[in-house]
C-alpha cells in the first residue's frame, strides 16, 4: 500500500489545535499508510500531551526527509522559549502559527508532503509582513499562483461555497459580478468532479437578497448579475440551478436534492452550514493544485487546555484530504493510462502507414 505524508499545522497555539491533532491522531489507525508530520513546537505538543494525559507516541525530527515510516513526527518551527497561554490571543501566538504554516507550505511545495490539514488561526495576531491575508484560503491561493480559489465547507450531507469570501458585507454587492459568479461556478463544478468524483454535479446558486429580490422590489442584483450567470454557466454545461432564497432553501431541505450550495457571501452559506453540520464540518481550498483541508471551527479559546475539544471535525478533515488526494492521483494515472492507449495506436497507425 503506498504511503501517504500528511503535514500538519496546529495554527494558534493557545487555541485547541493541539488538542484536536492529538485526539484525532488516536484515530490514524483509519489510515494506516500515513505518514504524519506535525509543523510546529515539540515543547507546545508535549505540553498539551501532558494536558491531554495523551500516550501518543512521535518523534522529533528536523526535515520531512526524515519521516519515511509510518509515524508521528515533528519538526520544530518555534522558538525554543515559546510557552502556552491558553484562551489567549497574542503575538507569540500569531508568529508561531505563521512560522508553522510557512514552514509546511514550502515542504508542500517541495513535494515533501502530499496533503495540508490546518488548524484553525487567529485572523488578527497572525497578521505580519509575512501573512497579511484575511485568512489561509488567500494566503495559499497567492502561494500557489491559484488566481481562482474556493472556499468550500464540506459534510456528509452538505456542500457549501461562498462567491465572496473574507470581505466586509458591505462590499459584497459591489463585488459580486457575473464573471466572479461564473468563475466560482466552473471552480466548485471541476472540484466536485475532479475531487470528490460527482459525475453530473447539480448546483444550486443562492441569490443576495431577501425573496431573491422579489423582481427588484427589494434589490435586483438577482436580475442583473445572478441569473445571467447561471444562464452562462447553464451554456457551459454546468448544472446549476437558482437562484433560490436562503432561507426557504435551507429550511425546507431542498439543499439535499444538490451536490453543492454557492452561497453568494460568507455567512449566507456559513451560518446555516454550521448550524447543520457543526460537528462534522471540514473547510477545503478548492481549485488549489496542491490538497488542503481543515476542521470548520475556530480556536475555540473559551475551551482552550480543558480538553473539551471535539476533534470529530479535524477526524473528517484528515479523511477528506486523503479521499481528495487519492481521487486526484486516480484520475491523473487514468489520464496516463490514457494517453499511453493513444500514444500506442497512434504509432501502430505510423508503422502501417509505412
Amino acid at each position: 500500500m503506498t504511503k501517504i505524508k500528511i503535514g500538519f499545522t496546529p495554527g494558534d497555539i493557545n487555541g485547541i489545535g493541539y488538542e484536536v491533532i492529538l485526539k484525532s491522531l488516536i484515530d490514524m489507525k483509519n489510515i494506516p499508510n500515513a505518514v504524519t508530520i506535525i509543523y510546529g513546537s515539540p515543547k507546545i505538543l508535549a505540553y498539551y500531551k501532558k494536558n491531554l494525559g495523551s500516550n501518543v507516541n512521535t518523534t522529533t525530527i528536523s526535515s520531512a526527509e526524515e519521516a519515511k515510516n509510518i509515524g508521528i513526527y515533528v519538526i520544530n518551527c518555534n522558538s525554543e522559549d515559546i510557552r502556552v497561554e491558553a484562551g489567549k490571543s497574542n503575538e507569540v501566538a500569531g508568529l508561531a502559527s505563521f512560522q508553522s504554516l510557512e514552514k509546511a507550505v514550502t515542504d508542500l511545495k517541495n513535494k515533501e508532503i502530499d496533503i495540508l490539514v490546518t488548524g484553525p488561526i487567529n485572523k488578527w495576531n497572525i497578521q505580519s509582513a509575512g501573512f497579511n491575508f484575511p485568512g489561509h484560503t488567500e494566503y495559499l491561493a497567492q502561494q500557489f499562483n491559484a488566481d481562482k480559489c474556493l472556499m468550500l465547507m464540506c459534510s456528509e450531507s452538505l456542500r457549501v461555497g461562498v462567491a465572496t469570501g473574507h470581505i466586509p458585507i458591505s462590499e459584497v454587492s459591489k463585488n459580486l459580478t457575473k464573471e466572479l459568479i461564473l468563475e466560482k461556478l466552473e471552480i466548485l463544478n471541476e472540484s466536485l468532479k475532479r475531487d470528490f468524483v460527482v459525475r453530473k454535479p447539480r448546483i444550486a446558486v443562492l441569490g443576495l437578497n431577501p425573496h431573491c429580490g422579489d423582481h427588484g422590489v427589494i434589490g435586483n442584483e438577482e436580475e442583473t448579475v445572478i441569473i445571467p450567470a447561471i444562464n452562462d454557466a447553464r451554456g457551459k454545461d454546468i448544472l446549476a440551478f437558482g437562484p433560490y432564497s436562503a432561507d426557504g432553501f435551507f429550511g425546507s431541505g431542498d439543499f439535499k436534492k444538490f451536490d453543492a450550495v454557492l452561497a453568494m457571501y460568507h455567512d449566507q452559506g456559513l451560518a446555516p452550514f454550521k448550524a447543520l453540520t457543526f460537528d462534522d464540518g471540514v473547510n477545503f481550498t478548492a481549485g488549489l493544485p496542491i490538497v488542503r483541508t481543515s476542521p470548520a471551527h475556530g480556536t475555540a479559546y473559551e475551551i482552550a487546555g480543558k480538553n473539551q475539544a471535539n476533534y470529530l471535525p479535524m477526524c473528517n478533515a484528515i479523511r477528506m484530504a486523503v479521499d481528495i488526494f487519492n481521487n486526484r492521483r486516480s484520475l491523473t494515472d487514468l489520464e496516463e493510462s490514457r494517453h499511453n492507449v493513444d500514444d500506442y495506436n497512434i504509432n501502430e497507425i505510423n508503422t502501417v502507414d509505412e
